[in-house]
């Protein structure tokens, strides 16, 4: 575990950056994307934050409170449903309209059901659309604004919070079928999210070597996550297991905020090109290799064979070579 007196006083040397650092925080109205871009409009000067999510009236109330912190900051909520890659692309469309660089792109966005396969208008289920997909396309589009901030040696770095550890516990993908139109399960959307998200970000650290990758674990902690996993019975349900499940949390939302910022931001997970600067293993289990995985605490998540068997097997070049190919099947006929 990195020690939180560690991780409280690289935050606070944020300060110490250049002015006008730019955030894109994807599902930032609740849970751990807002408890980190509190934090990092409390430790940065001037930042530009931009909020995507779905609920106009809680950002509302998120950038209040953000700009009460920093008054120097610069809020803005871009109202979308990410569920939908198109409307991904309308998002950062509006973002490249106004900034030329990005410095950190944070992603949490996802939302626990009991659903099955529900395809969204684009072919996609919407489960691994949300959790998968739009993440791959978000990073694709802003991918010359990241690059743009590490040309000029700035901060450039892309965070995925999912589960890293379903993939390097579980192993092994279909890959004649990785959207999983036949073989849909809860359990296969786990794997098949964190598995795939964990080889991409490999694959997206070998292809830009002065941007980091880090896929990350959230840990148990308070959020809107669980908002429609008993459907029209969610309010009933987590009203009367409200205290049952906080009795179980064990990282405090504002420990979680900092904690994401120290990955977001520290030195130590350096992009490849800075390998000689760190001596932290990469999620290739070769150090400074520009994309890690890693625990809710900081620590690195060892290597397993089953995850070196899906390196072995060309897992970077088929789940890459997939996305595309459904990104761009989306982009061209509007559906996969």
């Amino acid at each position: 575990m990195v020690a939180l007196d560690i991780v409280r006083a690289h935050n606070a040397s944020l300060k110490t950056l250049p002015p006008n650092l730019v955030a894109v925080f994807v599902g930032g109205t609740s849970g751990i994307g807002f408890f980190t871009a509190r934090e990092f409009v409390r430790t940065t000067t001037s930042p530009h934050v931009y909020l995507i999510g779905r609920n106009a009236t809680e950002a509302s109330k998120i950038m209040d409170e953000l700009n009460s912190i920093n008054s120097s900051s610069q809020v803005s909520f871009i109202q979308k449903d990410i569920s939908l890659l198109k409307n991904v692309d309308e998002a950062c469309s509006e973002i490249k309209s106004k900034e030329e660089q990005v410095n950190v792109l944070f992603m949490t966005c996802g939302y626990l059901t009991m659903k099955g396969r529900d395809e969204t208008a684009e072919g996609l289920d919407r489960k691994m659309a949300v959790q998968y997909y739009a993440r791959m396309r978000f990073i694709s589009q802003l991918t010359p604004l990241l690059n743009k901030a590490s040309e000029t040696g700035n901060l450039s770095r892309v965070v995925a919070v999912l589960d890293p550890q379903a993939g390097l516990r579980l192993g092994g993908l279909d890959y004649s079928d990785l959207s999983l139109r036949h073989n849909f399960s809860l359990k296969n959307v786990l794997l098949h999210a964190s598995s795939m998200t964990s080889l991409s970000m490999a694959h997206l650290a070998n292809q830009n070597p002065k941007t980091a990758y880090i896929h990350e674990y959230p840990s148990g902690v308070e959020t809107g996550v669980t908002r429609e996993l008993f459907g029209r019975f969610n309010d009933t349900v987590m009203s009367t297991l409200g205290g049952l499940f906080r009795r179980f949390l064990f990282v405090p939302q504002v420990e979680s905020g900092e904690r994401h910022l120290f990955a977001a931001t520290a030195p130590r997970y350096a992009p490849k090109a800075d390998s000689a600067k760190t001596d932290v293993i990469g999620s290739d289990g070769v150090k400074g290799s520009g994309s890690y995985l890693l625990n809710w605490n900081g620590d690195i998540l060892a290597d397993t064979k089953k995850a070196q068997k899906l390196r072995e097997e060309g897992g970077l070049d088929k789940v890459w070579g997939h996305t595309q190919e459904v990104m761009g099947k989306i982009e061209e006929s509007g559906r996969f």
